[in-house]
């Protein structure tokens, strides 16, 4: 059964929010289930869902979105993300606390690069704690449901203020996730698909400032090939072209997406995660 809230470690308030991020999608009740176990511990949380389509087991996709997010939340927010293959392993469970909120979930790298946004320089300087108080956690804590038992209940605690230190003793780094690099030479960006959203837009691992980095850099004067598909510039926003025209632009992430606008560029030019993509000065 579940451990009562450790009132006298709360904040006056009591409020803060969590974000929930995982793979389990709504058609079980996984996610309603750790609702209610944050809730029950700490009722006046603020729960803010992220998102509960990643892909299943999809570390890079899961990743890649939290980072995309937890620059947008106020400080002290608890940044819950639960896309877990290794759940009962031997991986560890860890909250992170960075200069500017808190990440909880599996050891497994999914949380490195929202670390890394928030302000931690390298991952072995992080400040990480092993959940290893053992009061705090649901028991018993199930094999396969971490989300509920381990993560939830952390996440609750943090929310209502628990010292971060209350959880276990600091460890020595986290789960690094290696994400593909883009790799200039010649004067030319050579990179790829790293995410591919909703919309059938396709994100590429080549950010804003590597593009500035390119001499004679102008957005009107570049040239971005992928597939059979040579795109002339970059747009300001998807209605600067036609209804199903391919463009290119910098999006919300600070990223070169490449998309159709009204339509999937996935689809139009058979592209996917991987697609090799080009850059050049033209």
């Amino acid at each position: 059964m579940a451990v009562p809230p450790i009132a006298a470690r709360r904040s006056a308030k009591g409020d803060g929010i969590v974000t929930l991020l995982t793979d389990f999608g709504t058609r079980d009740a996984f996610v309603g289930i750790m609702k209610g176990v944050i809730l029950g511990v700490n009722p006046r949380a603020r729960l803010v869902d992220l998102t509960h389509d990643i892909e299943p087991q999809d570390l890079r996709a899961g990743a890649l979105v939290l980072r995309s997010a937890v620059r947008y939340f106020p400080r002290r927010t608890v940044h819950l993300a639960v896309v877990d293959p290794g759940v009962g392993s031997a991986r560890r469970a860890i909250a992170i606390a960075t200069p500017h909120a808190f990440l909880v979930g599996p050891d497994n790298g999914v949380l490195a690069p929202a670390a890394l946004a928030l302000g931690i320089k390298r991952a072995h300087t992080i400040d990480v704690e092993r959940l290893t108080a053992v009061k705090i956690l649901r028991q018993p804590v199930s094999a396969t449901f971490h989300g509920r038992d381990v993560f939830a209940p952390v996440a609750a605690h943090l929310s209502a203020g628990l010292p971060v230190q209350s959880l276990g003793p600091a460890t020595g780094g986290i789960e690094e996730l290696a994400l593909p690099a883009c790799r200039t030479s010649a004067g030319k960006i050579a990179g790829e698909v790293i995410h591919v959203d909703r919309f059938g837009n396709l994100v590429t691992n080549i950010a804003e400032g590597d593009l500035r980095q390119l001499n004679g850099f102008s957005p009107a004067h570049l040239s971005v090939s992928i597939a059979a598909m040579r795109i002339r510039g970059l747009v300001p926003a998807y209605a600067a072209v036609a209804e199903g025209g391919v463009l290119a632009i910098i999006d919300s992430w600070g990223q070169l997406e490449i998309a159709v606008r009204g339509g999937s560029a996935a689809q139009r030019l058979a592209a996917d995660r991987g697609s090799p993509v080009q850059v050049a000065v033209i």
